[in-house]
């Protein structure tokens, strides 16, 4: 599933494509709105909270989307053709005078009025790319509790909104901590530079123009353990280990070096979910 940089990445594209223009085209393909139609009305901006896309339109009203794992936006002038799925995939068209964006796969989309936004994601933390962000307010919630492993705190977007399973994965490794460390242990000094370095991750990527996230600043080598599993750690060169985390309701492979990274793990590791995948 995307995570904060990427759908910051997605709110551009659309924000670019649709902002100050007028809707010639309105088709969303969910039979609560089915019958809802937003031509004639001015797109405003479109703007990302968390991994939650907001579009804002003329008349008080908001498109409410959430990519989930396969979820997508895409952008098309007008004589191009789509290539994002099957036409049975499209769940929503907004369309202008010169482009038209076409939402595939989206497992979250609502009309929403805009004033009522809060109810669609009120419930978020500091959003480490948005306006709202608060390092001290996302620390101080991370650590309300403190028996939590970090990585489930890390991924709770209710304490701070855009990690994912890279994210996660990647700042335990730079902290050296595994991510089943209970909070209320990572030593201070680590506890205050978190906050810094996983906006300074997010921020680093946001601006790539292809989707690949690095946090190492090596070619070739973008991640230091997420999908890595059974290769050597490129710091120590210890095999990398995989293993779910969580109440096991969703997949969350999580990625960690036995050696660099310091704290409880699973006894076992079963090598499942390898493949590098994003997550909410």
């Amino acid at each position: 599933m995307p995570e904060g940089d990427t759908v910051w990445q997605a709110a551009r594209r659309l924000h670019d494509a649709l902002a100050g223009k007028v809707l010639t085209r309105s088709d969303l393909r969910v039979p609560k709105y089915a019958t809802a139609d937003l031509t004639g009305r001015t797109v405003l901006e479109v703007a990302p909270r968390g991994k939650h896309l907001l579009t804002r339109i003329e008349g008080g009203l908001t498109l409410h989307s959430h990519l989930r794992m396969d979820g997508s936006w895409k952008v098309y002038a007008n004589h191009q053709r789509w290539t994002g799925g099957p036409t049975h995939q499209i769940r929503a068209i907004l369309g202008t005078a010169d482009r038209t964006a076409v939402g595939y796969r989206l497992p979250v989309l609502e009309l929403l009025r805009t004033t009522d936004e809060h109810r669609a994601v009120g419930h978020l933390g500091p959003d480490l790319l948005g306006p709202d962000w608060n390092p001290d307010q996302a620390l101080a919630n991370l650590l309300a509790d403190p028996a939590r492993p970090l990585g489930e705190a890390l991924l709770d977007q209710r304490n701070l909104a855009g990690i994912g399973n890279v994210y996660k994965s990647e700042l335990c490794f730079l902290l050296g901590v595994t991510p089943w460390l209970p909070v209320g242990a990572l030593p201070a000094d680590r506890a205050a530079q978190l906050p810094a370095l996983a906006k300074q991750l997010l921020e680093a990527n946001r601006d790539r123009p292809i989707r690949a996230t690095t946090t190492t600043g090596r070619r070739g080598q973008d991640l230091f353990v997420y999908g890595r599993a059974p290769r050597p750690c490129l710091r120590c060169h210890t095999p990398v280990r995989v293993a779910d985390q969580g109440d096991g309701s969703r997949e969350r492979p999580t990625y960690w070096c036995p050696t660099c990274q310091r704290g409880p793990a699973p006894a076992t590791t079963p090598l499942r979910g390898t493949q590098r995948r994003t997550t909410n």
